[in-house]
Protein backbone atom coordinates (compact mmCIF):
# COMPACT_ATOMS: atom_id res chain seq x y z
CA UNK A 1 0.00 0.00 0.00
CA UNK A 2 2.92 2.55 1.04
CA UNK A 3 4.15 1.96 -2.55
CA UNK A 4 0.71 2.91 -3.84
CA UNK A 5 0.62 5.72 -2.01
CA UNK A 6 3.60 6.89 -3.15
CA UNK A 7 2.85 6.31 -6.42
CA UNK A 8 -0.17 8.23 -6.51
CA UNK A 9 1.69 11.24 -5.05
CA UNK A 10 3.84 11.82 -8.10
CA UNK A 11 0.37 12.45 -9.93
CA UNK A 12 0.29 15.86 -7.03
CA UNK A 13 1.08 19.47 -8.49
CA UNK A 14 3.02 20.25 -4.96
CA UNK A 15 5.30 17.20 -6.58
CA UNK A 16 5.47 18.72 -9.90
CA UNK A 17 6.72 21.67 -8.30
CA UNK A 18 9.31 20.47 -6.77
CA UNK A 19 10.74 18.07 -9.56
CA UNK A 20 10.68 21.27 -11.71
CA UNK A 21 12.72 23.72 -9.33
CA UNK A 22 15.26 20.47 -9.00
CA UNK A 23 15.62 19.95 -12.62
CA UNK A 24 14.26 22.66 -14.53
CA UNK A 25 11.27 23.47 -17.04
CA UNK A 26 12.39 22.22 -20.44
CA UNK A 27 9.77 20.42 -22.30
CA UNK A 28 9.42 17.08 -21.50
CA UNK A 29 11.81 17.35 -17.85
CA UNK A 30 8.62 16.88 -16.27
CA UNK A 31 7.39 13.91 -17.57
CA UNK A 32 10.73 12.61 -17.52
CA UNK A 33 11.99 12.70 -14.25
CA UNK A 34 8.12 11.62 -13.02
CA UNK A 35 9.02 8.87 -14.73
CA UNK A 36 12.28 8.26 -13.18
CA UNK A 37 11.07 8.36 -10.12
CA UNK A 38 8.30 5.60 -10.41
CA UNK A 39 10.58 3.74 -12.04
CA UNK A 40 13.26 3.85 -8.50
CA UNK A 41 10.44 3.05 -6.54
CA UNK A 42 9.00 0.59 -8.59
CA UNK A 43 12.66 -1.04 -8.58
CA UNK A 44 12.74 -0.55 -4.92
CA UNK A 45 9.71 -2.59 -4.29
CA UNK A 46 10.46 -5.57 -6.55
CA UNK A 47 13.77 -6.06 -4.68
CA UNK A 48 13.23 -4.99 -1.14
CA UNK A 49 8.69 -4.75 -0.60
CA UNK A 50 9.07 -2.75 2.36
CA UNK A 51 5.29 -2.13 3.46
CA UNK A 52 6.87 -1.82 7.19
CA UNK A 53 9.20 0.92 6.67
CA UNK A 54 8.94 4.33 5.73
CA UNK A 55 10.10 4.56 1.97
CA UNK A 56 12.08 8.04 0.89
CA UNK A 57 13.40 9.58 -2.74
CA UNK A 58 16.65 11.32 -2.31
CA UNK A 59 18.48 12.90 -4.78
CA UNK A 60 22.33 14.60 -4.60
CA UNK A 61 23.53 16.35 -7.78
CA UNK A 62 25.99 16.47 -10.04
CA UNK A 63 28.53 19.98 -10.24
CA UNK A 64 29.90 21.82 -12.88
CA UNK A 65 32.98 23.58 -11.85
CA UNK A 66 32.97 26.86 -13.83
CA UNK A 67 36.30 28.79 -12.57
CA UNK A 68 39.15 27.36 -10.68
CA UNK A 69 40.71 24.83 -12.80
CA UNK A 70 42.09 22.28 -10.23
CA UNK A 71 42.99 24.86 -7.51
CA UNK A 72 40.97 23.88 -4.20
CA UNK A 73 44.03 20.94 -3.07
CA UNK A 74 46.04 23.93 -2.67
CA UNK A 75 43.96 26.24 -0.95
CA UNK A 76 42.64 28.37 -4.07
CA UNK A 77 39.11 29.46 -4.98
CA UNK A 78 36.95 28.48 -7.94
CA UNK A 79 33.10 29.22 -8.86
CA UNK A 80 31.18 26.54 -8.93
CA UNK A 81 27.39 24.66 -9.42
CA UNK A 82 25.45 21.90 -8.58
CA UNK A 83 23.30 20.65 -12.17
CA UNK A 84 20.17 19.13 -12.99
CA UNK A 85 21.72 15.98 -13.38
CA UNK A 86 21.93 13.22 -10.20
CA UNK A 87 21.90 10.36 -8.28
CA UNK A 88 18.17 9.57 -7.02
CA UNK A 89 17.53 6.73 -4.98
CA UNK A 90 14.80 5.33 -3.22
CA UNK A 91 15.52 3.80 0.32
CA UNK A 92 14.26 2.77 3.67
CA UNK A 93 15.76 1.73 6.82
CA UNK A 94 17.00 -1.66 8.15
CA UNK A 95 17.16 -3.19 11.79
CA UNK A 96 20.64 -4.14 10.88
CA UNK A 97 24.11 -2.44 9.70
CA UNK A 98 23.81 -4.33 6.38
CA UNK A 99 23.46 -1.88 3.51
CA UNK A 100 21.91 -3.34 0.33
CA UNK A 101 22.48 -1.37 -2.35
CA UNK A 102 20.86 -2.12 -6.25
CA UNK A 103 21.96 0.37 -8.63
CA UNK A 104 20.64 0.70 -11.85
CA UNK A 105 23.05 -0.92 -14.69
CA UNK A 106 25.50 -2.56 -11.76
CA UNK A 107 24.95 -6.15 -9.98
CA UNK A 108 23.64 -5.49 -5.96
CA UNK A 109 25.95 -4.79 -3.77
CA UNK A 110 26.17 -5.55 0.01
CA UNK A 111 28.24 -3.76 2.77
CA UNK A 112 28.21 -4.62 6.30
CA UNK A 113 28.79 -1.33 8.68
CA UNK A 114 29.53 -3.24 11.65
CA UNK A 115 33.31 -2.41 10.08
CA UNK A 116 34.23 0.76 9.27
CA UNK A 117 38.31 0.69 9.02
CA UNK A 118 39.19 1.00 5.24
CA UNK A 119 39.29 -2.28 3.29
CA UNK A 120 42.10 -3.01 0.96
CA UNK A 121 39.26 -5.09 -1.01
CA UNK A 122 37.09 -1.54 -0.97
CA UNK A 123 39.86 0.90 -2.42
CA UNK A 124 38.05 1.97 -5.74
CA UNK A 125 34.56 0.74 -5.33
CA UNK A 126 31.18 2.24 -4.04
CA UNK A 127 31.49 -0.26 -1.12
CA UNK A 128 34.31 2.01 0.31
CA UNK A 129 32.72 4.88 -0.29
CA UNK A 130 29.76 3.87 1.57
CA UNK A 131 32.05 2.49 4.00
CA UNK A 132 34.16 5.79 4.44
CA UNK A 133 30.60 7.95 4.69
CA UNK A 134 29.48 5.42 7.76
CA UNK A 135 32.89 5.99 9.44
CA UNK A 136 33.38 9.79 9.07
CA UNK A 137 29.80 10.54 10.44
CA UNK A 138 29.87 7.83 13.12
CA UNK A 139 33.58 9.10 14.14
CA UNK A 140 32.08 13.19 14.08
CA UNK A 141 28.90 11.91 16.50
CA UNK A 142 25.95 11.35 13.81
CA UNK A 143 24.06 7.96 13.91
CA UNK A 144 24.05 5.27 11.02
CA UNK A 145 22.33 2.42 10.33
CA UNK A 146 21.55 -0.11 8.11
CA UNK A 147 19.51 0.85 4.55
CA UNK A 148 18.04 -0.68 1.70
CA UNK A 149 18.09 1.48 -1.50
CA UNK A 150 17.55 1.57 -5.24
CA UNK A 151 19.29 3.70 -7.12
CA UNK A 152 19.57 5.50 -10.70
CA UNK A 153 22.20 7.82 -11.82
CA UNK A 154 22.04 10.16 -14.69
CA UNK A 155 25.60 11.76 -13.82
CA UNK A 156 27.60 9.41 -15.67
CA UNK A 157 30.77 8.06 -14.72
CA UNK A 158 33.42 9.88 -16.32
CA UNK A 159 31.52 12.57 -17.56
CA UNK A 160 33.13 15.45 -15.55
CA UNK A 161 30.04 16.00 -13.77
CA UNK A 162 31.05 14.29 -10.14
CA UNK A 163 29.25 11.07 -9.69
CA UNK A 164 31.40 10.04 -6.86
CA UNK A 165 30.51 13.35 -5.09
CA UNK A 166 27.49 13.27 -5.76
CA UNK A 167 26.96 9.81 -4.29
CA UNK A 168 28.92 10.48 -1.42
CA UNK A 169 26.81 13.58 -0.27
CA UNK A 170 23.42 11.30 -1.14
CA UNK A 171 24.74 8.90 1.31
CA UNK A 172 25.35 11.12 4.18
CA UNK A 173 21.63 12.72 3.46
CA UNK A 174 20.43 9.23 3.88
CA UNK A 175 22.08 8.31 7.10
CA UNK A 176 20.63 12.02 8.20
CA UNK A 177 17.51 11.03 6.74
CA UNK A 178 16.85 7.11 8.46
CA UNK A 179 18.87 7.10 11.41
CA UNK A 180 17.06 9.70 13.84
CA UNK A 181 19.64 11.76 14.98
CA UNK A 182 18.95 15.17 16.63
CA UNK A 183 21.77 16.83 14.68
CA UNK A 184 22.76 16.34 10.74
CA UNK A 185 25.77 17.28 9.17
CA UNK A 186 25.26 21.02 7.28
CA UNK A 187 26.27 20.79 3.54
CA UNK A 188 30.07 21.80 4.38
CA UNK A 189 30.31 18.52 6.60
CA UNK A 190 28.53 16.60 4.32
CA UNK A 191 31.14 17.70 1.56
CA UNK A 192 34.11 17.01 4.18
CA UNK A 193 32.50 13.59 5.17
CA UNK A 194 32.21 12.76 1.18
CA UNK A 195 36.20 13.92 0.63
CA UNK A 196 37.29 11.82 3.62
CA UNK A 197 35.22 8.66 2.20
CA UNK A 198 36.84 9.19 -1.38
CA UNK A 199 40.63 9.64 0.27
CA UNK A 200 41.23 7.35 3.24
CA UNK A 201 38.18 4.32 1.71
CA UNK A 202 38.34 4.95 -1.76
CA UNK A 203 41.84 5.71 -2.11
CA UNK A 204 41.28 9.04 -4.51
CA UNK A 205 43.26 11.84 -3.62
CA UNK A 206 41.01 14.60 -4.40
CA UNK A 207 40.00 18.27 -3.46
CA UNK A 208 36.81 19.63 -1.95
CA UNK A 209 35.67 21.20 -4.68
CA UNK A 210 33.25 18.83 -6.11
CA UNK A 211 31.79 17.95 -2.84
CA UNK A 212 31.24 21.41 -1.23
CA UNK A 213 29.71 22.09 -5.08
CA UNK A 214 27.34 18.76 -4.88
CA UNK A 215 25.84 19.62 -1.31
CA UNK A 216 25.77 23.47 -1.37
CA UNK A 217 23.96 23.52 -4.28
CA UNK A 218 23.10 26.90 -6.83
CA UNK A 219 26.21 29.31 -8.04
CA UNK A 220 28.63 29.64 -5.66
CA UNK A 221 32.60 30.90 -5.19
CA UNK A 222 34.15 28.95 -2.99
CA UNK A 223 37.26 30.22 -0.97
CA UNK A 224 39.87 27.07 0.46
CA UNK A 225 42.05 29.30 2.16
CA UNK A 226 40.90 27.66 5.53
CA UNK A 227 40.87 23.61 5.32
CA UNK A 228 38.26 23.17 7.72
CA UNK A 229 36.15 26.17 6.92
CA UNK A 230 35.74 27.20 3.27
CA UNK A 231 34.30 30.42 2.20
CA UNK A 232 30.65 29.81 0.87
CA UNK A 233 29.60 32.83 -1.38
CA UNK A 234 26.41 32.24 -3.18
CA UNK A 235 25.19 33.72 -6.15
CA UNK A 236 21.72 34.38 -8.28
CA UNK A 237 22.58 34.21 -12.07
CA UNK A 238 20.29 33.02 -14.91
CA UNK A 239 22.33 32.29 -18.03
CA UNK A 240 19.37 30.57 -19.80
CA UNK A 241 17.35 34.12 -19.02
CA UNK A 242 20.60 35.72 -21.20
CA UNK A 243 20.11 33.48 -23.84
CA UNK A 244 22.81 31.02 -23.13
CA UNK A 245 23.33 27.08 -22.39
CA UNK A 246 25.60 25.21 -20.13
CA UNK A 247 26.51 22.93 -22.42
CA UNK A 248 29.01 19.47 -21.33
CA UNK A 249 30.60 17.84 -24.37
CA UNK A 250 31.66 14.12 -23.34
CA UNK A 251 34.96 13.64 -25.79
CA UNK A 252 35.11 9.69 -24.97
CA UNK A 253 38.20 9.55 -23.32
CA UNK A 254 39.08 7.07 -20.79
CA UNK A 255 39.72 8.27 -16.91
CA UNK A 256 41.58 4.67 -16.55
CA UNK A 257 45.08 4.61 -15.49
CA UNK A 258 44.90 8.12 -14.92
CA UNK A 259 45.04 8.38 -11.10
CA UNK A 260 48.82 9.45 -11.33
CA UNK A 261 48.21 12.41 -14.09
CA UNK A 262 45.76 13.95 -11.38
CA UNK A 263 47.89 13.08 -8.59
CA UNK A 264 50.76 14.99 -10.27
CA UNK A 265 49.17 18.02 -9.85
CA UNK A 266 48.75 18.96 -6.55
CA UNK A 267 52.01 17.05 -5.63
CA UNK A 268 53.79 19.40 -8.20
CA UNK A 269 52.43 22.67 -6.52
CA UNK A 270 53.46 21.50 -3.49
CA UNK A 271 56.63 20.94 -4.59
CA UNK A 272 56.93 24.74 -5.10
CA UNK A 273 54.93 25.10 -1.73
CA UNK A 274 57.73 23.44 0.15
CA UNK A 275 60.29 25.39 -0.95
CA UNK A 276 59.22 28.56 0.44
CA UNK A 277 58.53 26.21 4.11
CA UNK A 278 54.90 26.17 3.09
CA UNK A 279 52.41 23.05 2.74
CA UNK A 280 50.07 25.11 0.01
CA UNK A 281 50.73 27.25 -2.65
CA UNK A 282 48.09 29.57 -0.64
CA UNK A 283 50.06 29.95 1.92
CA UNK A 284 53.10 31.22 -0.42
CA UNK A 285 52.52 35.01 -1.16
CA UNK A 286 52.58 35.62 -5.05
CA UNK A 287 55.32 38.22 -4.77
CA UNK A 288 57.30 36.01 -2.82
CA UNK A 289 56.86 33.32 -5.42
CA UNK A 290 57.69 35.57 -8.29
CA UNK A 291 60.64 36.98 -6.23
CA UNK A 292 62.20 33.51 -6.05
CA UNK A 293 61.75 32.49 -8.83
CA UNK A 294 65.30 32.78 -9.91
CA UNK A 295 66.52 30.45 -7.54
CA UNK A 296 62.98 28.27 -7.67
CA UNK A 297 63.87 27.49 -11.09
CA UNK A 298 65.94 23.93 -11.59
CA UNK A 299 65.27 23.35 -7.93
CA UNK A 300 61.73 21.59 -9.09
CA UNK A 301 60.40 20.93 -12.43
CA UNK A 302 59.67 23.56 -14.92
CA UNK A 303 56.29 22.00 -15.52
CA UNK A 304 55.53 22.29 -11.43
CA UNK A 305 56.17 26.03 -12.01
CA UNK A 306 54.18 26.81 -15.13
CA UNK A 307 50.96 25.03 -12.39
CA UNK A 308 52.27 27.48 -9.86
CA UNK A 309 51.62 30.60 -11.95
CA UNK A 310 48.38 29.02 -13.60
CA UNK A 311 47.61 28.66 -9.49
CA UNK A 312 47.88 32.23 -8.99
CA UNK A 313 46.45 33.38 -12.12
CA UNK A 314 43.49 31.14 -11.85
CA UNK A 315 42.47 32.45 -8.60
CA UNK A 316 42.64 36.29 -9.96
CA UNK A 317 40.29 35.23 -12.55
CA UNK A 318 37.65 33.59 -10.40
CA UNK A 319 37.72 37.02 -8.57
CA UNK A 320 37.07 38.21 -12.01
CA UNK A 321 34.22 36.18 -12.94
CA UNK A 322 32.19 36.46 -9.58
CA UNK A 323 32.57 40.19 -10.51
CA UNK A 324 31.68 40.22 -13.95
CA UNK A 325 28.09 37.95 -12.86
CA UNK A 326 27.53 40.35 -9.93
CA UNK A 327 27.91 43.29 -12.55
CA UNK A 328 26.39 41.54 -14.70
CA UNK A 329 29.16 41.64 -17.30
CA UNK A 330 28.89 38.46 -19.61
CA UNK A 331 31.62 40.11 -21.53
CA UNK A 332 33.80 40.24 -19.26
CA UNK A 333 32.88 36.78 -17.81
CA UNK A 334 33.24 34.82 -20.76
CA UNK A 335 37.00 36.48 -21.51
CA UNK A 336 37.73 34.83 -18.30
CA UNK A 337 36.36 31.83 -18.84
CA UNK A 338 38.59 31.76 -21.88
CA UNK A 339 41.13 32.71 -20.13
CA UNK A 340 40.84 29.99 -17.85
CA UNK A 341 40.67 27.34 -20.47
CA UNK A 342 44.23 28.76 -22.30
CA UNK A 343 45.81 28.16 -18.76
CA UNK A 344 44.58 25.07 -18.27
CA UNK A 345 46.04 24.05 -21.86
CA UNK A 346 49.40 25.46 -21.67
CA UNK A 347 50.47 26.16 -18.23
CA UNK A 348 47.89 23.51 -15.81
CA UNK A 349 48.68 21.17 -19.17
CA UNK A 350 45.87 18.56 -18.20
CA UNK A 351 44.02 18.75 -21.64
CA UNK A 352 45.75 15.35 -22.48
CA UNK A 353 47.60 12.91 -21.13
CA UNK A 354 48.88 11.03 -23.82
CA UNK A 355 50.43 12.35 -27.48
CA UNK A 356 48.16 9.97 -29.30
CA UNK A 357 44.62 10.49 -27.32
CA UNK A 358 43.63 14.55 -28.04
CA UNK A 359 40.16 14.40 -28.37
CA UNK A 360 39.80 17.13 -25.51
CA UNK A 361 42.05 19.61 -27.73
CA UNK A 362 40.04 18.85 -30.60
CA UNK A 363 36.96 19.62 -28.76
CA UNK A 364 38.01 22.91 -27.66
CA UNK A 365 39.16 23.95 -31.23
CA UNK A 366 36.02 22.75 -32.43
CA UNK A 367 33.96 24.64 -29.65
CA UNK A 368 36.25 28.23 -30.80
CA UNK A 369 35.26 28.04 -34.04
CA UNK A 370 31.66 27.63 -33.69
CA UNK A 371 31.45 30.05 -30.62
CA UNK A 372 34.15 32.32 -31.19
CA UNK A 373 33.31 36.05 -30.17
CA UNK A 374 30.06 34.56 -28.88
CA UNK A 375 29.97 32.49 -26.01
CA UNK A 376 32.89 30.34 -23.92
CA UNK A 377 34.60 27.06 -24.08
CA UNK A 378 37.20 25.67 -21.18
CA UNK A 379 38.41 21.99 -20.59
CA UNK A 380 35.91 20.57 -17.82
CA UNK A 381 36.79 19.07 -14.18
CA UNK A 382 40.09 17.16 -13.59
CA UNK A 383 41.09 17.65 -17.27
CA UNK A 384 43.67 14.64 -19.34
CA UNK A 385 40.14 12.79 -20.66
CA UNK A 386 36.42 13.35 -20.59
CA UNK A 387 34.69 16.70 -20.50
CA UNK A 388 34.72 20.37 -21.85
CA UNK A 389 32.22 22.89 -20.67
CA UNK A 390 30.99 25.72 -23.10
CA UNK A 391 28.39 28.68 -23.02
CA UNK A 392 26.84 28.33 -26.03
CA UNK A 393 23.77 31.18 -27.52
CA UNK A 394 20.91 29.17 -27.83
CA UNK A 395 20.74 30.34 -31.67
CA UNK A 396 23.84 28.40 -32.36
CA UNK A 397 22.55 25.38 -29.76
CA UNK A 398 21.36 23.03 -32.45
CA UNK A 399 24.22 23.39 -34.32
CA UNK A 400 26.50 23.33 -31.84
CA UNK A 401 25.28 19.79 -30.35
CA UNK A 402 25.07 18.74 -33.70
CA UNK A 403 28.35 19.31 -34.96
CA UNK A 404 30.27 17.79 -31.82
CA UNK A 405 27.54 14.84 -32.13
CA UNK A 406 29.20 13.88 -35.37
CA UNK A 407 32.61 13.95 -33.90
CA UNK A 408 32.18 12.76 -30.47
CA UNK A 409 28.82 10.19 -31.27
CA UNK A 410 25.31 10.62 -29.89
CA UNK A 411 24.65 11.57 -26.42
CA UNK A 412 27.83 13.16 -26.12
CA UNK A 413 26.38 16.52 -25.27
CA UNK A 414 24.70 17.77 -21.45
CA UNK A 415 22.77 20.48 -21.87
CA UNK A 416 22.75 21.86 -17.96
CA UNK A 417 20.44 23.82 -15.78
CA UNK A 418 22.06 24.83 -12.35
CA UNK A 419 20.03 23.42 -9.35
CA UNK A 420 19.09 25.76 -6.63
CA UNK A 421 20.06 23.04 -3.49
CA UNK A 422 21.93 20.04 -3.08
CA UNK A 423 21.01 16.88 -1.54
CA UNK A 424 17.52 16.80 -1.13
CA UNK A 425 14.40 14.77 0.06
CA UNK A 426 11.25 14.71 -2.20
CA UNK A 427 8.41 15.75 0.10
CA UNK A 428 5.10 13.23 -1.41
Amino acid sequence: MRYAQMQEALKRPETAEQLIWLYGSRQGTLEEQTARCRRTLSRHEEAFHRDDAPVYLISAPGRTEIGGNHTDHNGGKVLCASVNLDVLCAVSRRDDLLVHLHSEGYRPLTVDLSSLTPQPRDRGTTAGLIRGVAARMQALGYPICGFDAAATSSVASGSGLSSSAAFEVMVAEIFSVLCGGEKRPDPQQQAMIGQYAENVFFGKPSGLLDQMASASGGLTGIDFRRKDSPEVKRLSYNFEEKGYALVVVGTGGSHANLTSFYSAIPAEMRQVAAFFGQERLRDVPEKAFRDGLPQLYRQVPDRAILRAMHFYQENERVDRQVQALEQDDLDLFFDAIIESGRSSYMYLQNVYAHVEDQSLGLALCMAEEMLRDQGAWRVHGGGFAGTTLNFVPFTLLDSFTAQMSRLFGAGCCHVLNIRPVGAYSLKL
